[in-house]
């Protein structure tokens, strides 16, 4: 039966349109941390913006841009060490932002919170919970 069950699955996954696409580009997103401009990937595998939405939407439920907005804020998120001084700029231009404005609209829009505001309130919690298990993690916990 685990044999049957295998080779069923198998096939689903052989048979999915665009499937080789979406592993491909989705790894390109993965090994650039999110920094690469989705109409270069578009023109590299030769398809239209609409058909490379669509393969992604069907098979891992966003689209490209936003799989690459995740990887690039929580690459930029990880970097960031509240107990060192923060060069915002810099820290934006080597993530791949335009400018240090879409960078703190990206930070609002995932957090809720200014860039400042964010390690302000690590910074915060560092203080209150020395030791803490969740110290070296990217978020405060409540």
């Amino acid at each position: 039966m685990l044999t049957l069950l295998e080779e069923e699955l198998l096939r689903r996954l052989r048979d999915t349109a665009g499937l080789g696409l979406v592993r491909h580009t989705s790894g390109v997103i993965a090994a650039t941390s999110g920094a690469v401009a989705i109409d270069e990937l578009r023109v590299a595998a030769g398809v239209s913006s609409t058909h490379l939405t669509q393969r992604f939407k069907e098979l891992i439920g966003v689209t490209p841009k936003r799989l690459a907005r995740n990887y690039r804020f929580a690459t930029t998120v990880l970097s960031i060490n509240p107990a060192e001084p923060i060069d915002w700029a810099d820290l934006a231009s080597s993530a791949g932002y335009f400018d240090q404005a879409h960078f703190g609209h990206e930070f609002r829009e995932f957090t809720g919170l200014t860039p400042t505001r964010y390690v302000e309130v690590r910074r915060q919690f560092l203080r209150e919970h020395p030791g803490h298990v969740l110290d070296n993690w990217p978020l405060p916990a409540d």
